[in-house]
Formats: C-alpha cells, structure tokens, sequence
C-alpha cells in the first residue's frame, strides 16, 4: 500500500531532468487527487542494484528530496548490498522475501514520502515495457505490480500465440490454399436454400 505524502511530478517532468542520463527509463504517475496503488514504472538496463540505483536517484533526489532508503524482494536481484553511495549521501537498501511483492521497489525520503515502483525486468521487449510503463503511471491504477507482469504476459503469449497461427497459416499457402474458385461460394449458397415452389 502506498502512502504518498509529497506527490510525483508528471512523466514529462521526469523526462526534462532524465535527459542527461539516456541510460534511465523511468515512468511516473502524475499529481492526483488519490494516490495510486503504484507511483510508476522504472525500466532498470540490468539486475545489478547497485549501479542501477545511481541513476534512478540521480534523477529522484531532485523530484522527491533525497532517497534515503530502499528495499526490495530479493528473488529477481543476484546481489542486494546494504548500502549504496551516491550522490553527496549513502542509501541504504534492505529486503524482504514474502512481505515484499517481487517486481517493487519501496523508496523512502526522510520526512517526505514513500513511493512504490512496478520494476520491469531488463530484457522485456520495448512494446511491453510501453504498456507496463503506463499502466504503472495510471493515477487511477489500482493492480499491483505482480498482477500488471501477469496480464502482460499474457497478452505477450496471446500475440506469440497469433503470430505461430499466422505464421504455419502463411507457410501453408495462407489464403491462397482455401481460397475459394470463383462460382463457388455463389453455388454453395444456392445448393442450400430450400426450393421455392414455382407459381403460376
């Protein structure tokens, strides 16, 4: 549950200060008048914490005063170090396994707020990382992270699904293979309605 008490800035606020680090893909929900369930989506390049917590607080510690604290559920990152040095101050990083959902990460700022993340895993595909981005930044969002990677994935099975269909649809001719001759369908149609007796 998050408990907002200094609001997110827009995502076109987020975009003006990330400009200079290209390397930070970061979605956030903008002001509204009920904090959402998730304050937006950070998009790490890879699941080493430590470095990726650089640029994420590079660019939050002006948005939201300064991060002092972070956790997450262990289960997606290999290595969880305890403190993290940057910029003029140290964050220090805790974890938890079940009370934790596994795609958050919890950011706290000392006597400013809390905010929670939705993580997407480094190698998703940028079309699903769009959707997972917005939906996380919807002020009115009320899934969890764990329930937005379930219904992404499977809306990206669902396409794979389509496009293996597609594909043996195409390799086997496609619609040139049951294209009907032309005449046809019109005989079939006629073959089926029932007889009209003739009137005289």
């Amino acid at each position: 549950m998050t408990v907002t008490v200094h609001h997110p800035p827009t995502a076109e606020a987020v975009d003006r200060l990330s400009s200079p680090s290209p390397s930070l893909r970061l979605s956030l929900a903008p002001v509204g008048p009920a904090p959402a369930l998730l304050d937006g989506a950070w998009w790490p390049r890879s699941r080493d914490l430590g470095t990726e917590l650089l640029s994420l607080t590079a660019v939050l510690d002006p948005l939201w005063g300064r991060i002092t604290r972070v956790t997450v559920n262990p289960v997606h990152w290999p290595v969880v170090p305890r403190k993290v040095p940057v910029a003029g101050h140290v964050v220090k990083v805790g974890w938890f396994r079940s009370e934790q959902d596994p795609h958050e990460l919890l950011l706290l700022s000392y006597h400013v707020g809390r905010w929670n993340l939705l993580v997407i895993p480094p190698q998703t595909p940028a079309a699903s990382a769009a959707r997972l981005m917005a939906a996380a930044s919807d002020p009115l969002g009320t899934s969890t992270a764990s329930r937005l990677m379930e219904v992404e994935a499977r809306l990206r099975a669902g396409a794979e699904t389509d496009r293996a269909e597609e594909a043996v649809w195409d390799s086997e001719g496609g619609s040139e293979a049951g294209a009907p001759t032309a005449g046809s369908g019109i005989e079939a149609m006629t073959a089926a309605m029932p007889q009209q007796p003739s009137g005289r």
